[in-house]
């Protein structure tokens, strides 16, 4: 009797562990899997490509290219509810943006960003190419004064910069700020000076669809190149680089004639531009409209305009644009466009340049 009570007990004991063990054994994997779903649901990735063909003829040279402008690749990881990380990669450049979020306060207040990202000078320059309507995007003032790459002096740099950003929403999202403390020297490179610029921008948004933006930039640069508008300036040479712009945009309700209509609403959006790059200044200003007209199909047309030696003639080009582009799948388009490039007598004769570029992005 003794014996079949021990045998018991140790039969009971052994169906506990193995009970125990089977329970651990399923926690675990249930850990396991829930970790993985929880890590996987952290991280997003992005990318677009934009490519195409380009005719143009500047002082009676005849230029026909096929081109692949970008080809873009970015991870975001949401590391908890309100600090986050950011990398951007162009495969067919540089790497471009690298940098972490944290925001301070409980609502969109106050959010803290470091690193090196776009910065927020000009309507223009934070925007994805993906949403503008330009084949090149940028208009020329822009392209030049937010150091996308036209200004020697700076460098190409994509608009983007080192340093550290305070931005956030106030009344409702009525108002929205950017203030910036940055390098100045751009991406992926070490500051070649101990001056750090200021860039600030206020937007308003009294009502949905419309808002009105200023923006201003406060530093010192130090020259990589030189520039012919600007010869006093030598590579190496700490130079004044200030600039401001004020702008407003206008964008109707998305239009409900295609499936593609979360892309695709009518807009307006107007910028006037200008600087200062040590003794020489500079400015200009662009009208952007575009207009759905029939099922995925799109009108684009746009005014230009830039000076960049307001003190020596010559050294003007305005842009008069039209062309059509075609939503093929949500964030997909083709874009034909023809530019007339009226220039100057210091840049050249003028010239007409028609561009075909196709994006595919997701």
């Amino acid at each position: 009797m003794k014996r079949k009570t021990c045998k018991m007990k140790l039969l009971a004991v052994v169906m506990m562990a193995l009970g125990a063990n089977l329970t651990a054994s399923a926690q675990q994997k249930s850990s396991e899997i829930d970790w993985t779903k929880d890590f996987t649901s952290r991280i997003t990735l992005n990318g677009y490509a934009q490519g195409g063909w380009s005719y143009q003829n500047p002082n009676g040279k005849d230029q026909n290219a096929y081109n692949l402008k970008r080809t873009l690749l970015w991870a975001k990881a949401r590391i908890t509810d309100r600090w986050s990380f950011m990398f951007m990669h162009d495969f067919s450049s540089v790497v471009q943006e690298y940098y972490t979020d944290y925001r301070v306060s409980k609502g969109n207040e106050l959010t803290v960003r470091f690193g090196q990202f776009k910065h927020s000078y000009t309507m223009e320059n934070p925007m994805s190419p993906t949403q503008l309507e330009l084949v090149d995007v940028y208009s020329q003032a822009v392209l030049y004064l937010a150091g996308e790459g036209p200004d020697p002096l700076n460098g190409v740099n994509y608009g983007r910069d080192m340093g550290l950003e305070l931005y956030g929403d106030l009344a409702n999202g009525v108002v929205h700020y950017n203030l910036g403390l940055m390098s100045g020297q751009g991406i992926n490179r070490k500051d070649q000076n101990n001056q750090k610029n200021l860039i600030a921008k206020l937007e308003l948004r009294p009502v949905d669809g419309f808002r009105v933006v200023a923006s201003g930039y406060l530093g010192t640069g130090c020259a990589v190149g030189t520039a012919a508008w600007n010869p006093e300036i030598n590579v190496g040479d700490n130079y004044k680089r200030n600039r401001y712009s004020v702008g407003a945009e206008y964008k109707t309700q998305p239009y409900t004639g295609s499936k593609y209509k979360e892309a695709r609403p009518a807009s307006v959006r107007a910028e006037w531009l200008g600087g200062q790059d040590g003794n020489v200044g500079s400015r200009g200003g662009y009208v952007t409209t575009c207009i759905p007209v029939v099922d995925a199909l799109d009108v684009v047309a746009s005014g230009e305009t830039f000076d960049r030696n307001t003190k020596v003639d010559g050294w003007d080009q305005t842009n008069l644009t039209v062309g059509l582009q075609y939503w093929f799948y949500k964030k997909c388009r083709m874009q034909l466009q023809y530019t007339r490039c009226m220039c100057g007598d210091k840049i050249g004769k003028d010239y007409n340049w028609v561009q075909a570029q196709m994006q595919v992005a997701f």
